[in-house]
């Protein structure tokens, strides 16, 4: 199996941690900030209880790849989803709450642990899997100031 990758980006966000948190675990506000390539979908009842189950897919013309998560760990203001397939590892998500909002602390720590694919992915989209980590934690932001905005604070 290839050596374990870490990829890991944070933001400052101008809303609740409880709000932030809530752009994590619920599933429609989820879609808002997603990369629009990529589905989330409950197996069972959508939860982010400890052993609860989805699949990530990509919609990749024919291919559609997709892993299948489960929660692994979960505890107020911490989501970590746990996968298995053409990665193995764990997505981390963390909300620190700060004077201005929430600290946001993404930590995705995997293995590819086919040799090929590996190599494609370090060759051809590891730069563009970071940059769209980066995209994505800007798109939560944007979605978690509007929800609190629009809440009673």
């Amino acid at each position: 199996m290839s050596s374990s990758q870490v990829f890991e980006q944070s933001i400052r966000i101008k809303a609740s941690s409880v709000i932030t948190e809530e752009c994590l675990t619920d599933l429609k506000l989820m879609h808002r900030w997603l990369n629009p390539l990529l589905k989330c979908e409950p197996i069972g009842t959508w939860s982010t209880d400890v052993g609860s189950l989805s699949r990530f897919t990509i919609k990749i013309p024919l291919l559609q790849p997709s892993l299948r998560s489960r929660i692994a760990k979960r505890e107020p203001g911490l989501v970590v989803w746990e996968f298995d397939g053409f990665f193995k590892g764990r997505d981390r998500w963390e909300c620190h709450p700060i004077p201005e909002g929430t600290f946001l602390l993404n930590r995705f720590e995997f293995a590819i642990p086919n040799p090929v694919v590996s190599w494609g992915f370090n060759n051809f989209a590891a730069n563009l899997t970071r940059k769209d980590m980066q995209a994505q934690l800007k798109r939560l932001k944007k979605v978690a100031e509007e929800v609190y905005r629009n809440s009673d604070n």
